[in-house]
């Protein structure tokens, strides 16, 4: 029992019946509540136009707006800056909803970042009919990413395509240039 009589708090598992009750109780101690809105639209139709192109053709599309970007780079926050024959180059810059508990960000958002312009970057050297998937990725982590780390450049660049396989790198800089996350990928290539 507590000093007012009521029982004691417990940690909090899916199902617990307490979580209203917690939440009044400790959120004096968890600082300003924040909350983020992240819209996209129905990726169906945007997919369908897109697979009618080239790849490069399909990542420029969505460079320059005539296609939506995939939900994915509303939820993390991400640009398509530039593409060519090989090589794509999307920014990112996360906000404190992709914190761990740690107070650093989310390794796993940096590595979605690698393994989409890694995949991007096979996908501008593919012609019409032809998709990819990630098989492998390896990430190097090599410093924390943090709100302080400013915008996130993440340039894929193709090491080798081949009709069934290829394989991509990606890296990963701060706003100051520091390399913060490198990458290693194989992917699959595929007819659509």
């Amino acid at each position: 029992m507590s000093s007012d009589g009521s029982p004691p708090l417990r940690a909090k598992t899916l199902g617990d019946s307490v979580t209203a009750q917690r939440s009044e109780i400790v959120a004096e101690d968890w600082g300003e509540s924040r909350s983020r809105v992240v819209s996209w639209h129905d990726p169906g139709p945007s997919t369908a136009r897109g697979l009618t192109m080239a790849g490069l053709d399909y990542v420029r599309a969505m460079i320059d707006g005539a296609l939506p970007p995939p939900p994915i780079c509303q939820l993390m926050q991400c640009g398509m800056v530039s593409a060519e024959s090989g090589r794509v180059v999307v920014t990112s810059k996360p906000d404190e909803s992709a914190y761990n508990g740690v107070g650093i960000v989310h390794g796993g958002l940096v590595c979605t970042l690698l393994d989409s312009v890694a995949a991007l970057a096979l996908l501008s050297m593919l012609p019409r009919g032809r998709g990819c998937t990630s098989v492998e990725i390896k990430v190097n982590y090599l410093q924390a990413v943090r709100l302080s780390s400013g915008l996130l450049t993440a340039t894929g660049t193709v090491v080798k395509a081949g009709s069934r396989i290829a394989f991509t790198e990606g890296v990963v800089s701060d706003a100051s240039g520091a390399v913060v996350a490198t990458a290693s990928s194989t992917l699959a290539v595929f007819d659509t």
